[in-house]
């Protein structure tokens, strides 16, 4: 490699195109070099974007980016093209407040052309940019980079489908196979061939045998035929993107660069000569180029700060085991008591803490890859033979099967567990993993069951609820570290609809979901300093609610203050105003927890307002408005006795 570093000249793609051919694997290696050494100091996602580099450089050496178009899937790919669009000077603040995201967005740079964070999406995207550009008539390729697993998503076949039914002209998709390991023989043989197969020449070899074929008597064409098949299936793995009407080139060695590159220049002349959506199938290795990486990609998958030269992690801080860890533990100890119980992820063992449940019980576990519909109707499946299938799902992740879990599970009343991990602010990933739809789009659903448990020991309880429970119901926890709170010995199941009065007053009702709470017992000794009177209630259920000790409470209190992680509109405050409002208990309420807007990386509790103080100030409040307006509570018929 030369000693002059390349990479600090690079601003743009365009400066990368200005450079020699044969300079555009240095300035690869110095991105894997960069990548390594800022992503150890500010952690983040490492051996997906260690895979990629190569792709994603050479795509920007080779296509006119931002004319055009490229669309990466699961974003988490994307450190490269960060590096390469204007951003290496940032990544010391990647994930952070004000720092730019660990995923793509559209309002961050001209060359993120489409948002990724969750995955299966590029084909669709790609596609609906290719006909707009076709309907606008302008020019310009529309190229998807899609990996890591998101092949897996039926979205994405569905999208491969519709755009060879089009015939899409100007659309390149780019699968980025870190899943599929062969011979060194069997890829140099595959990888010539790729390139070969697709260089003028062969195609033009192609079409004399069309035409040939097209001449002969009818019983021949048909023997041509099979023949023809039958040498596609030997030398190509691709027979399934051929039938889909994409021109499929693969598998190539996707970290050799003058392969990438001479088999993209070969991909955009047959696009030129109108050769319809063409497939180039790149097999490369998940943490390429870092030893501890290529051992162990899921290690290195998403890492905090670690040494580069050992491998080894920063010490972590003391801290109470995570709820996924509760989680799972819990599930585990469950599952050795009922063989019915099952565990369903979609590509998540780890991140759900499934891994565990696998080892302990492999035929009870099912990974059904990024398929989170599948997911969801599967469970619907096993349920209505007498299992209890546990879905454990990113709550974020989940809102992809929102028709499933409404037409499959709660329109036919089926035993489903949903365990949402990853329920509220998940802070360094962003707006589009924070987990605060979920209550919303639970709450209003037939025959469900929906909690949140206030720290880790009620989590286990609830876990026991959910599943014993004789139809769906769902458990919505945070990430991060519990309280460190005294475990109970046993694991039993809660009253269905019961929630814990947690400290009694006169002046102000606090009604929390969740782990807030705790936040909620802070703030009402605060306002005792006050000389205010705070009833604090853990809810515990926001399906169904406890009227028979909200009422009551409500009504004595004279003010309602409602405090959840999640997004206020349709939220667990919207529940508890329509049950105030249904039996009429007219009191002064606010709802207080994430407000309609985007919560971008790098947020907390206290930077959205949800912090002890914040609860606080918001009763002293509220009391003020009562005194200043003369209110008193007023209470209406209907109210438990």
């Amino acid at each position: 490699m030369s000693s002059e570093r390349l990479l600090d000249g690079i601003d743009s793609p365009a400066d990368l195109r200005a450079l020699p051919r044969e300079k555009v694997e240095q300035v690869a290696d110095e991105i894997r070099s960069e990548i390594l050494e800022q992503v150890s100091q500010t952690g983040g996602h490492l051996a997906s974007s260690l895979g990629a580099v190569e792709l994603i450089t050479a795509i920007h050496y080779v296509f006119d980016t931002p004319h055009d178009r490229f669309v990466l899937d699961v974003g988490h790919q994307g450190y490269p093209h960060k590096m390469l669009t204007g951003r290496r000077a940032e990544f010391d603040r990647i994930g952070q407040a004000d720092g730019i995201s660990k995923f793509l967005r559209r309002s961050e740079s001209e060359y993120d052309h489409f948002g990724a964070g969750h995955a299966g999406t590029s084909i669709s995207a790609a596609l609906g940019m290719a006909r707009a550009r076709f309907h606008q008539g302008e020019d310009g390729l529309v190229i998807a980079l899609i990996g890591d697993g998101a092949m897996t998503a039926g979205m994405a076949f569905e999208a491969l489908n519709h755009a060879g039914h089009l015939q899409e002209r100007n659309l390149i998709v780019v699968l980025n196979d870190n899943e599929m390991s062969i011979s060194p023989n069997v890829g140099a043989m595959s990888s010539y061939l790729s390139r070969k197969m697709s260089a003028p020449m062969v195609r033009r070899m192609k079409g004399w045998a069309k035409e040939f074929l097209g001449s002969l008597p009818g019983d021949m064409i048909h023997w041509a035929r099979k023949a023809e098949e039958s040498l596609k299936v030997f030398f190509s793995p691709g027979l399934l993107f051929e039938a889909l009407n994409f021109r499929y080139v693969g598998p190539i060695q996707g970290h050799r660069m003058e392969i990438l590159l001479e088999t993209f220049e070969n991909a955009k002349q047959m696009v030129a000569a109108g050769s319809g959506p063409v497939l180039i199938h790149a097999l490369t290795e998940k943490g390429h180029g870092y030893a501890p990486a290529e051992a162990n990609p899921l290690k290195y998958h998403g890492v905090t700060r670690f040494d580069v030269g050992s491998g080894e992690f920063a010490p972590a801080k003391s801290a109470p085991p995570a709820y996924t860890r509760i989680f799972s533990d819990a599930l585990v100890r469950l599952a050795g008591d009922d063989d019915r119980i099952v565990a369903i992820t979609a590509a998540m063992a780890p991140g759900t803490g499934l891994d565990h449940f696998q080892r302990k019980f492999p035929d009870r576990f099912y990974d059904v890859g990024i398929a989170e519909q599948h997911a969801v109707t599967f469970a619907a499946g096993l349920a209505s033979e007498g299992m209890k299938p546990v879905a454990a799902i990113y709550s974020t992740f989940l809102q992809r099967a929102y028709d499933q879990i409404v037409h499959d599970v709660c329109l036919q009343n089926l035993d489903v567990t949903f365990a949402l991990d990853r329920a509220g602010l998940v802070g360094a990933d962003g707006a589009t993993h924070q987990g605060l739809l979920d209550i919303g789009y639970f709450r209003n659903l037939p025959n469900v069951l929906v909690m949140a448990p206030k720290d880790e020991n009620e989590l286990q309880h609830m876990l026991a609820t959910a599943i014993r429970y004789p139809g769906p119901a769902a458990v919505r926890f945070p990430r991060g570290s519990g309280f460190g709170v005294p475990m109970d010995p046993d694991i039993k199941a809660i009253s269905i609809g019961e929630s814990e009065l947690l400290r009694d007053g006169e002046d102000v009702l606090i009604v929390a979901i969740g782990t807030l709470a705790h936040a909620a017992l802070e703030a009402a000794q605060e306002l005792s300093g006050h000389g205010v009177s705070s009833a604090v209630v853990n809810a515990r259920f926001v399906c169904p609610l406890d009227a028979a000790k909200l009422l009551p409470l409500a009504a004595r209190c004279g003010a309602v203050l409602t405090v959840e992680e999640h997004r206020v509109a349709g939220g667990f405050g919207s529940a508890v105003l329509e049950l105030l409002s249904e039996h009429a208990v007219v009191v002064p309420t606010r709802c207080m927890g994430i407000d309609d807007k985007l919560v971008e990386h790098g947020e907390s509790l206290a930077s959205q307002g949800l912090a002890p103080g914040d609860i606080t100030t918001a009763a002293l409040e509220l009391l003020g408005a009562r005194t200043e307006a003369g209110t008193a509570p007023r209470t209406g018929a209907g109210l438990p006795d």
